[in-house]
């Protein structure tokens, strides 16, 4: 029997998060040869997948909280930002109210470039990590995807996902 069958570090839902991440990112890095349309449809069908990915995975509690890294540069996300944002144009921003529950929150201006690169910063980051050849960076790319899904690109991709929805609707 497999040492790792039990190991939540090497689940069948890691990998198949791995996977998802992977296929996005790969995509997102060669976004410069693809129409917009041809990215707003991708990421319509991808989204819900990786926010799907993302709920099934289970809480891992790292062993050295040390060995959590980042590893996409402020250089390579403004290369992704910079390529979406003029493949986008005119359609990257819409509005959205932060607080769907608050009548009194303000509407606020989002960027779906701006959306797209930040999920793919965390994408990148986590199959960074996951690839050392440690099990505590495992663990660390585990907890620290749980945690950039709840407060970060979890609430980015519900915001992308609604201007996406419009998008791909109206045709």
């Amino acid at each position: 029997m497999n040492s790792h069958s039990n190991d939540p570090v090497y689940s069948k839902q890691v990998i198949e998060m791995l996977t998802v991440a992977n296929e996005y990112c790969l995509f997102m890095e060669k976004a410069e040869e693809y129409s917009k349309e041809d990215i707003f449809a991708y990421s319509w069908r991808i989204l819900p997948l990786i926010y799907l990915k993302s709920t099934l995975l289970q809480p891992v509690i790292p062993q050295e909280p040390d060995d959590a890294e980042r590893f996409v540069t402020e250089e390579t996300w403004e290369g992704i930002f910079n390529t979406l944002r003029n493949k986008f144009y005119p359609d990257d921003h819409f509005w959205m109210s932060h607080d769907l529950t608050d009548e009194t929150t303000e509407i606020e201006k989002n960027s779906l470039a701006e959306h797209l690169a930040d999920i793919y910063q965390d994408m990148k980051d986590f199959i960074m990590l996951y690839q050392k050849n440690l099990h505590s960076a495992r663990e660390n790319a585990i907890a620290g995807i749980i945690t950039h899904f709840r407060e970060h690109y979890g609430p980015a991709i519900t915001k992308s996902l609604n201007a996406l929805h419009l998008l791909q609707t109206q045709k």
